[in-house]
């Protein structure tokens, strides 16, 4: 069914209008004023034919010239009394409207973050841009333009039949009967252009996100190294030219209307003025020439708001699709919040306990939006199989861990179960004894700090990434923390310092660097927990060698479960837990697990290596 046809057949959703109209609660008073101007724009607009038709029945065959002055007047008053009270109307609208872009958008914002990772896995970030962009923007037309406009065309058609009534009822009939010429063209044309207008916004969406991943230094670099810049070009060139094609037909169906309808109005005015000179030619003379210019200047101004009433239910229809789909955001469920009854974790020591835990991704339904997706697999939404089973460890305070075993034996997803970036399946993660969903985010987040092997740095100075972690530390605590992370001297060393930008991803910086920056921003944080998953992996000898260094000023004192590739990391740590299927295969120090030939001493051998 197209666009046009399910807006026709659907029925007002009083729950989507009731929640846009709850999202208005704040400017009620505004938005009052704005009705109440437009009313009082449609009043005073009435005026002006009216005091032409005195000018022309009334002063000019008097020969009064006072009466003719003050006619003037009063149609430079109504001129200025329509410009005040349209730059105060519009003054009520833009601030209703951009404060409820700034709201709805703050709102989004907010919610898209509390979302779970596995949100974002799924996601095409171009089109929650888009999202957050457009359909924001169309749902604050709803209230200031859409809305707005249905309002003062009924006043106006409401004001102007009254008026044309009363002057001419034979005329006013005439002109009325020839509503149908006007309102069906109106009406057909008008939903194919939203159509149109929404073929293009998907379209558009479909750039964006083709723009948004190739632009990323990632994606760019990507096409450069496979050479693929003259494809990219041509599917860029595809999307873009059918944007185009939808533009001209926009362009061409729009003009049609317009054609047809000054058509139509050009008729009804004609009509107007023939039958109403005919009445003055007539024995009669039941009306005057004035009345008849009258008329003529209210049909031009009525056939353009029925015009468009013709259409509000379509664009009533519309409008409320932007508010539903920034509600469909709004509404997806958060699987990872706080519980009501979430403490805070003060003074956190550090113990990590995993008591008995099985886990696996859950079924995408709860996280997921199919119109912010790409392709998808048959099975993609389905739940996975177990990734960890029956996890039974205790880590205490000032420990160091690492977590050894073969790709995809678990290693990763346990460790993230601490942040919580996911919330176990079966048993439970406690943090000095506490189940991490009692405890509120903010603190675990606080308690917790990841090195991850590929550190992410925003596309800003050194000392904005670095105060990330604490947004109010000290010149000297960014110096302070640099220097243990041993990358102080490499920041010094460039012209702009602490000020050096970084780009996008810190991809101005070499690995080794950005995973310095990353060890000393979790050094300024200060967290009682630290998580580090493969930090020295792809790291050449001189950048291990420093990152080495720094991972020890960085783990000192503190509890550390690491996830490691490197013998040098792993023979320090005071228990080595090896994974295989999700499962503990093997835990003990570096010297017992050798000893024991097991499933570690064949990973010594084979995938673990040393320094150098």
């Amino acid at each position: 069914m197209g666009d046009a046809a399910e807006l026709r057949s659907r029925g007002l959703d009083r729950t989507v209008a009731r929640r846009a109209w709850g999202l208005a609660r704040p400017y009620r008073r505004r938005l009052l004023g704005f009705v109440g101007l437009i009313v009082l724009a449609a009043a005073v607009s009435a005026a002006p034919p009216l005091l032409i038709r005195e000018i022309i029945d009334g002063a000019i065959p008097d020969g009064d010239r006072q009466q003719l002055v003050w006619l003037f007047v009063g149609l430079v008053g109504v001129g200025f009394v329509v410009a005040v009270v349209s730059m105060a109307e519009r003054w009520l609208s833009a601030s209703i409207g951009e404060e409820l872009i700034l709201d709805l958008r703050t709102m989004l914002y907010r919610h898209v973050h509390t979302m779970p990772i596995a949100f974002f896995t799924r996601t095409q970030t171009g089109s929650l841009i888009t999202r957050l962009n457009n359909d924001v923007i169309g749902a604050q037309r709803a209230l200031t333009g859409t809305l707005g406009g249905i309002v003062d065309n009924l006043i106006g058609v409401t004001i102007t039949l009254i008026v044309m009534f009363t002057l001419e009822w034979r005329v006013t009939l005439i002109a009325v009967s020839l509503l149908p010429l006007f309102i069906v063209p109106a009406r057909v044309v008008g939903r194919r252009l939203q159509a149109l207008s929404r073929e293009g916004m998907g379209l558009n969406a479909e750039m964006n996100t083709v723009m948004t991943e190739r632009f990323h230094v990632a994606g760019a670099l990507l096409v450069k190294l496979f050479g693929r810049i003259d494809r990219e070009v041509e599917t860029f060139h595809d999307k873009a030219e059918r944007v185009a094609a939808i533009g001209v037909k926009q362009a061409m169906t729009g003009r049609a209307l317009f054609a047809s309808l000054g058509l139509v109005g050009a008729l009804a005015t004609a009509l107007v003025y023939l039958v109403g000179g005919w009445l003055v030619i007539g024995d009669a003379a039941d009306i005057q020439i004035g009345t008849v210019v009258a008329l003529g200047l209210y049909v031009t101004q009525l056939y353009g708001p029925l015009a468009q009433l013709s259409n509000a239910r379509v664009d009533l229809m519309t409008a409320l699709v932007s508010f539903e789909r920034v509600f469909e955001v709004v509404d997806l469920p958060r699987p990872i919040e706080d519980a009501p009854d979430a403490v805070e974790l003060t003074h956190p020591v550090g113990r990590v306990t995993f008591d008995h835990v099985w886990f696996r991704f859950p079924a995408a339904s709860g996280s997921h939006l199919v119109s912010l997706e790409g392709p998808t697999a048959e099975h993609g939404d389905d739940a996975s199989d177990w990734i960890l089973r029956d996890i039974d460890l205790d880590i205490a305070p000032g420990a160091m861990v690492a977590l050894v075993g073969r790709s995809g034996a678990g290693k990763s997803t346990l460790s993230s179960l601490v942040p919580r970036l996911h919330d176990v399946t079966e048993g439970a993660v406690l943090i000095d004894g506490h189940d991490v969903r009692d405890l509120t985010l903010a603190s675990v987040a606080d308690a917790v700090g990841v090195v991850s092997q590929d550190p992410h740095l925003f596309h800003d100075s050194i000392a904005v990434n670095l105060r990330y972690a604490r947004p109010d530390a000290s010149d000297a605590d960014l110096v302070r923390v640099a220097r243990a992370a041993r990358i102080h001297d490499t920041i010094a060393a460039l012209p702009d310092g602490y000020d050096t930008i970084v780009g996008e991803r810190g991809y101005r910086l070499s690995g080794g660097e950005k995973q310095r920056l990353s060890i000393a921003r979790v050094l300024l944080k200060d967290p009682a927990i630290v998580v580090l998953d493969e930090a020295t992996a792809h790291l050449d000898t001189e950048s291990e060698r420093l990152v080495q260094a720094a991972l020890k000023e960085t783990l000192h004192g503190r509890t550390s479960l690491v996830i490691a590739h490197r013998l040098s990391t792993v023979v320090d740590a005071d228990q080595i837990v090896v994974l295989d299927a999700g499962r503990i295969a093997e835990r003990g120090t570096h010297t017992e697990l050798l000893a024991a030939g097991g499933l570690y001493a064949e990973l010594a051998r084979t995938q673990l290596v040393g320094v150098g």
